[in-house]
């Protein structure tokens, strides 16, 4: 394996009472693609947030390490100036500012170096071009009135202009047309080949991936990682799906949560009718 970028030991987070990871454990090394697979609600994207630092997800146990610096109570601007970058799956719209001089100013807060102008527009018009974006979008609020594509474009964008050590992917693909993804995709390679970062994605779908070289592969299931395998895993769970990855303990209990939902919605159900009963 290369050399560990990013290591997760036993990680376990909440969303106020409710655990959503549970002892996740995983490396990245320089330079790999892992790819990170599963149900909704499996607790991808809230694996993505708290490596990023959201303050949302708070975190019950284990570390988070990256490139040897324990970051785990870090703050998510300190992540972002030690090189980790998360695109997000509903980009926000960002009235009065403009996709430029947002990708300016974070350039210039994650590099502490002021950007020079003329370099900065060559690099954004060419690398605008490989995303095959109007050069006018740059002077366009950020987001706003773009279309989901463009939206997911302009976050691809700034990962080619920040040049961050690792991008975490969450669903960039969702909302993409086949040519949209293709596009997309073509980008993140570029990023890859550019600068040899690192990328974790985030995804229900493969398209996003056919230009790109998959080093590992994890699914994860009600907030547990419990299966990795190489590239090729891709292709099994696309003919076959998840369910021969899950561990039994884990569809019981499921099965118990949905029975335990069922009785609950009948006897709520049944108090309903009783009280309308009292009312007449």
């Amino acid at each position: 394996m290369a050399e560990a970028l990013l290591s997760i030991r036993n990680l376990s987070t909440k969303v106020g009472e409710k655990q959503i990871l549970k002892n996740i454990s995983l490396d990245i090394g320089k330079g790999e693609t892992h790819v990170l697979m599963g149900p909704n609600g499996a607790g991808k994207s809230t694996l993505g947030y708290t490596l990023m630092g959201s303050p949302e997800y708070e975190i019950m146990g284990g570390n988070i390490v990256f490139e040897g610096t324990d970051i785990t109570n870090d703050d998510a601007d300190k992540r972002a100036k030690q090189g980790i970058f998360l695109s997000f799956q509903e980009p926000l719209e960002v009235p009065g500012v403009s996709l430029e001089s947002f990708i300016r100013s974070s350039m210039q807060q994650v590099t502490g170096q002021k950007v020079k102008l003329l370099a900065f527009t060559k690099e954004l018009e060419k690398n605008m071009d490989i995303l095959k974006m109007a050069h006018s979008y740059a002077e366009r609020d950020l987001n706003v009135g773009f279309s989901g594509g463009e939206k997911k474009k302009s976050e691809i964008l700034q990962l080619l202009m920040l040049k961050p050590k690792l991008a975490i992917l969450d669903e960039t693909d969702s909302g993409l047309d086949v040519d949209a993804c293709r596009i997309v995709s073509a980008g993140i390679a570029e990023y890859m080949k550019a600068c040899g970062g690192s990328l974790l994605i985030i995804t229900h779908s493969t398209r996003i991936l056919e230009s790109l070289t998959v080093d590992k592969t994890h699914i994860m299931v009600k907030g547990n990682l419990v299966h990795t395998g190489d590239g090729k895993l891709i292709e099994k769970i696309n003919a076959e799906g998840f369910d021969q990855f899950i561990p039994q303990e884990i569809k019981d209990q499921e099965r118990k949560e949905k029975l335990a939902a069922a009785a609950k919605a009948a006897m709520d159900a049944i108090k309903n009718s009783v009280k309308k009963e009292d009312l007449q």
